[in-house]
């Protein structure tokens, strides 16, 4: 009788208690490499086998890379691993410029905030995530100890590619801008294939990826391939998953505008000091 009061008692208390134990948060953390294959265009068929590989080396910062994703149910931080560069042992300046940033997505917000430094000013883009109209397929495939299933998508071009930068686009927009056509230029797209695993439950990915019922451990983009090697369940330390917020506050057009401003300038002045 005496027990049977005391575990009643127990039970009463955790009841009517104000601030009852809080369960521990879920949470991951899944490491990316990815693989570019490099295209050298016309420029790259003038060269012998040496020179493409002596190229090949020197980009190698920007061909392969490695990435960490921490993410609970609704939100995930995506970030790149700085890497030395293979020949001077510096970090790659002028390619950060323009690479993605740290990149905070809230999937049940529908919210992007990533960080992104320009020729030393930081900025913050806030922006909605981008939809993708995925096709899920009944394909499967093992990766590491789960379970994939494909799933594939066509994404404008621009979408996943807005933060970096090309003269080649450069040119681009400057002659869209001075043709007088009614017609709008065609939208370019990129084909897209993902992995994912349902056992992992969350709508979470690599990069500009998400949106699927479950975490995507593989897509393939492009001449880009982002792989996952490793994932970590609920890790002993906890992650703070927060947004980046160090920087002038700009939406995704705001930044390329400021961005493709900046390269028309120094394009200009370099022309203006090579005329006699």
């Amino acid at each position: 009788m005496h027990t049977f009061i005391f575990k009643f008692s127990l039970l009463l208390l955790f009841i009517t208690s104000p601030n009852p134990p809080a369960q521990q948060e879920f949470q991951g953390q899944a490491f990316y490499y990815s693989k570019s294959k490099m295209e050298l265009g016309n420029w790259g068929a003038r060269l012998s086998e040496v020179q493409k590989k002596q190229v090949q080396e020197r980009l190698k910062n920007r061909l392969e890379k490695n990435y960490v994703l921490d993410f609970n149910k609704a939100e995930s931080v995506f970030n790149e691993e700085e890497k030395l560069d293979a020949i001077s042992g510096a970090t790659d300046s002028w390619g950060s410029y323009f690479s993605r940033g740290e990149q905070y997505k809230n999937v049940k917000d529908n919210k992007l905030v990533q960080s992104q430094e320009f020729y030393g000013k930081r900025f913050v883009v806030k922006d909605k995530l981008q939809e993708i109209n995925w096709e899920m397929t009944s394909e499967t495939k093992q990766i590491g100890q789960y379970t994939c299933f494909k799933a594939t998508a066509s994404i404008p071009t621009y979408d996943l590619t807005w933060y970096e930068f090309s003269w080649g686009k450069l040119r681009s927009t400057t002659s869209e801008s001075k043709t007088e056509s009614s017609e709008e230029p065609e939208e370019k797209m990129t084909a897209v294939e993902a992995w994912y695993s349902p056992q992992i439950p969350v709508s979470h990915g690599p990069g500009e990826y998400w949106g699927l019922p479950g975490l995507i451990l593989e897509v393939s983009a492009g001449n880009t391939v982002m792989l996952c090697s490793k994932i970590v369940m609920n890790p002993s330390e906890i992650v703070e998953i927060n947004a980046p917020d160090k920087g002038k506050e700009v939406t995704i057009k705001e930044y390329e505008a400021i961005v493709s401003q900046k390269m028309k300038e120094m394009r200009n002045n370099r022309m203006g000091r090579s005329r006699p």
